[in-house]
């Protein structure tokens, strides 16, 4: 009888030892599982906690950037008289500036596509704070001047490489804040030239103090470089960057749609610098507005711009970026509209260019930021760069030449510049939708 039991045994033996290893196979993989999740989960988690770490960088860099651009005009009363230097000479600084963003601009694409965006931007921030710390040394006006090249190859170094990173790895909302906090920067930067002057330091130390606080930041964003290079392979200059050659400032105009979207940069630049420049003027001349109040109108106007970057960076999570676009330029037209209203009243004058302000408020980072989604990350470098390049163009060339026609004719023509500028980027606008519609996906 054993030996005919011996078979049944043995085989429910081994259906125990089946079932056993079965059990620890079963119990192996779920806890393979259940680790590769953990791991999956902290990976995701430790990759979240990075970009928001290097997003937090980036707000800091853009509040800090915007600090110097109002120190020059609220200084140079002070320091024409100090450096023995003719008021007028304020624009040959000014146009050194700009010639140098212009250049770091165009080269952005071949910069950063060589050294990638971090390493592009702690460099120009060094620049920039260099050129600031020489500022407040300057014996004289051409010190001043030798100073200017590095400071404009920092800044168009910085708003190329930044605003690209940032178009392409951050939503739009995160756009509108970055330039609502450059506006911020901007707003506070003339604060702390004026407490400097009036507790005795002089406007050097205004100048030092910024350029200290550079000087921090650029500290920070070489500290920060580990968490660039955390991001994709795209993060620097698109797709497959290794294996892509600098585009070139022709290469960027052979590309359909991006002249007309060069275009909208050059006119929203000159209606915001025009405007910026001539309201005052314009309240003075035609609504006969105290020159005080005019300038405090004026300065309403730029908190009109960061207030609206603000509120735009909630819109956009409902528009999308050429919807925003839109939304702006409407705005624009109805301010200048406004100021062609013949009832010369300083209320409705003031309305008005807080209007072209808050219309102005979503264009420049939404053109910014589409422009990845219209041309494709691994062009947008490039492009961007020269974006730059045609606003610091626009900026440096239309506010002066807005003045010469109003001398020639009168500051009445104010309104007929935005309009006609603000209708020539909507057409544009509309134009680059029609050639690049297959390649949206808004």
């Amino acid at each position: 009888m054993s030996s005919n039991t011996n078979p049944i045994l043995k085989l429910m033996g081994t259906s125990l030892i089946i079932e056993q290893i079965s059990k620890n196979r079963i119990f192996s993989l779920r806890k393979k599982i259940i680790m590769g999740c953990r791991c999956r989960n902290w990976r995701t988690l430790f990759g979240g906690a990075m970009t928001n770490l290097l997003l937090a960088v980036i707000y800091l860099a853009f509040i800090s950037l915007g600090l110097p651009d109002g120190l020059l005009g609220s200084a140079w009363p002070t320091m024409s008289g100090d450096l023995h230097a003719p008021l007028s000479r304020a624009g040959g600084i000014s146009m050194t500036i700009s010639a140098g963003t212009i250049i770091s601009a165009l080269l952005s694409d071949r910069l950063t596509l060589r050294f990638g965006a971090g390493r592009v931007t702690a460099f120009s921030v060094a620049l920039t704070a260099a050129a600031l710390m020489g500022f407040s040394f300057a014996p004289n006006y051409w010190v001043l001047i030798v100073c200017a090249i590095p400071y404009g190859l920092g800044a168009g170094g910085v708003d190329a490489a930044l605003n690209n990173y940032v178009a392409i790895h951050y939503t739009s909302r995160h756009m509108s804040w970055l330039h609502c906090m450059w506006g911020l920067g901007a707003l506070i930067g003339p604060y702390m030239m004026s407490y400097a002057m009036a507790s005795r330091h002089g406007w050097q130390w205004g100048y030092r103090s910024v350029g200290v606080i550079q000087l921090v930041l650029t500290a920070v964003l070489i500290f920060s470089l580990p968490l660039w290079k955390r991001r994709p392979a795209a993060a620097d200059a698109g797709t497959q960057a290794t294996d892509r050659k600098p585009i070139g400032l022709l290469g960027v105009l052979r590309i359909s749609g991006a002249t007309q979207i060069l275009i909208m940069f050059f006119c929203y630049c000159a209606i915001e610098q025009t405007a910026m420049l001539w309201a005052s003027s314009y309240m003075v001349g035609m609504d006969g507005m105290a020159e005080d109040v005019a300038a405090t109108f004026t300065s309403i106007f730029l908190i009109g711009i960061t207030v609206g970057r603000f509120a735009n960076g909630f819109l956009t999570m409902r528009f999308s970026d050429p919807a925003m676009i839109r939304i702006g330029t409407m705005t624009i037209g109805l301010g200048a509209l406004l100021l062609l209203v013949p009832v010369h009243n300083p209320a409705l004058s003031a309305v008005a260019f807080i209007l072209v302000g808050l219309g102005c408020a979503p264009v420049y980072p939404c053109i910014i930021h589409s422009t990845p989604t219209y041309f494709g990350a691994d062009k947008s470098q490039a492009i961007v760069g020269v974006q730059m390049a045609f606003a610091y163009v626009g900026t440096m060339l239309m506010p002066p030449l807005f003045g010469v026609i109003a001398q020639a004719t009168t500051i009445a023509v104010l309104p007929w510049c935005l309009l006609v500028f603000v209708a020539f980027m909507a057409a544009m606008h509309e134009w680059l939708r029609a050639l690049r519609r297959d390649d949206m996906a808004v």
